[in-house]
């Protein structure tokens, strides 16, 4: 079976450290969606690893890992990040596998981005300019280039052919980049991609699993994020809930077995995009400087507010979600009192559904409010050492979402994890 991991928000959920804790339990860790934009947070002996394009289990050392045909690639990015953690985990590239069908970000891609999120104006959807929107809509227009045309002998030819086309389309913008300083960099990545592992992931994972492997799929990004279901358009370029494992990685329906959702013990988003329970004040300001909100790819400071349980539930039931998970729940420790939003008042109406489209209505949040917990729980190894007044503020989080929680982040390490019993 494959159980699932993926974020419940806008990312940033910290779903790095939770792959690197549940990794022991599992002999794959496959990434099935995104690209380079993602910035999965591990801590190492203390150390701060990002990981964008490389799946969360690589310091797990009886785990392989699989980037999935879902995933697009930065050959630069893919290559800088590998000379980074090969002097922490000697063992990496035997144990990286990269599936043939993922497709290939190129530096004219970058360009595009970058030309076209400038050319919005103040309709930004906060791109994080990595090339990652175009080259999915290559994907989509069966223009683009996979993996495994790095291995064909008329790459180059390949290459040529779909630069040109963006050369033509790069023309309409005034402030196109000089993209051409990047091809250096990215053939020489090339090269040394084409030493990595390259599989025909579809049948290398169908060979694992018949043989009883337990394989946990990561996703990027979060569920609100999801291009058919979050808060479009300001959303990404690939299907960030359940549903897009079995595209992103080639295996049928009925291998899912567990959910696992992760949320904040509040909310935050980075970039555009309506966000109904954002706190514009000095409460927002604190919950930034306490959860050191900072995105983890781009460095830009995260928009923050109180937990949306309203979003937080079709997130969950658009996923299945069978095991909750709430990380930084430190981060509240000296917060008096802690709301959490029930309902929205949309266009003047009470409801409990997410609106069609957030960005073309006028959104205020109804809150719930819950006495703060004023201590550390960080210091807390075990769910009985929790404070009352934060297991009852669990209690309702799991009545209103129907969803139970299993885990409870309560700092960085990587044994601050809390079983919930």
């Amino acid at each position: 079976m494959i159980d699932v991991l993926l974020g419940l928000q806008w990312g940033d959920e910290g779903k790095g450290k939770i792959v690197d804790y549940l990794a022991q339990q599992y002999d794959i860790i496959a990434r099935f969606q995104g690209g380079p934009n993602a910035g999965h947070t591990l801590y190492l002996n203390g150390n701060k690893v990002v990981l964008h394009t490389i799946p969360s289990g690589v310091f797990q050392e009886h785990c392989l890992n699989l980037i999935g045909n879902g995933v697009v690639i930065d050959p630069v990015t893919l290559q800088n990040e590998i000379s980074k953690i090969l002097p922490l985990c000697p063992t990496l590239l035997q144990r990286l596998f990269i599936s043939h069908r993922a497709h290939l970000i190129l530096p004219t891609h970058r360009a595009l981005d970058a030309a076209s999120e400038a050319s919005k104006g103040d309709d930004k959807i906060g791109s994080t300019l990595k090339g990652i929107g175009p080259a999915y809509m290559d994907k989509t227009g069966r223009n683009g280039l996979r993996v495994g045309d790095i291995l064909s002998k008329n790459f180059k030819e390949k290459y040529n052919k779909l630069t040109q086309k963006h050369k033509q389309l790069l023309r309409q913008y005034d402030n196109a980049v000089a993209w051409e300083q990047w091809e250096e960099p990215f053939f020489a990545a090339v090269e040394q991609m084409r030493k990595l592992q390259v599989v025909n992931a579809e049948y290398w994972l169908d060979g694992h699993l018949r043989d009883g492997k337990k394989v946990l799929a990561e996703g990027a990004q979060g569920s609100m994020l999801d291009i058919d279901f979050g808060t479009y358009p300001f959303v990404t370029s690939s299907n960030t809930i359940a549903a897009g494992v079995c595209n992103g990685l080639g295996v049928a329906p009925s291998t899912i077995g567990e959910v696992y959702g992760i949320t904040k013990a509040y909310c935050t988003r980075v970039g555009g995009g309506p966000f109904p329970t954002e706190l514009l004040d000095e409460t927002g300001e604190a919950l930034r400087a306490a959860g050191s909100e900072f995105g983890a790819t781009t460095g830009r400071p995260r928009r923050c507010g109180w937990i949306d349980l309203v979003a937080l539930k079709y997130s969950v039931m658009l996923s299945g979600v069978t095991k909750l998970i709430v990380t930084k729940a430190d981060v509240l420790d000296n917060f008096n009192p802690i709301k959490a939003a029930v309902a929205y008042i949309a266009d003047g109406k009470e409801t409990r559904e997410l609106p069609y489209d957030l960005c073309d209505m006028e959104i205020v949040p109804v809150y719930e409010s819950f006495a703060g917990w004023d201590m550390p729980i960080s210091a807390c190894t075990t769910y009985d050492e929790l404070p009352q007044v934060f297991k009852d503020y669990c209690r309702f989080v799991e009545n209103y979402l129907e969803t139970k929680i299993a885990y409870v982040s309560n700092g960085t390490g990587r044994d601050q994890l809390l079983t919930i019993s």
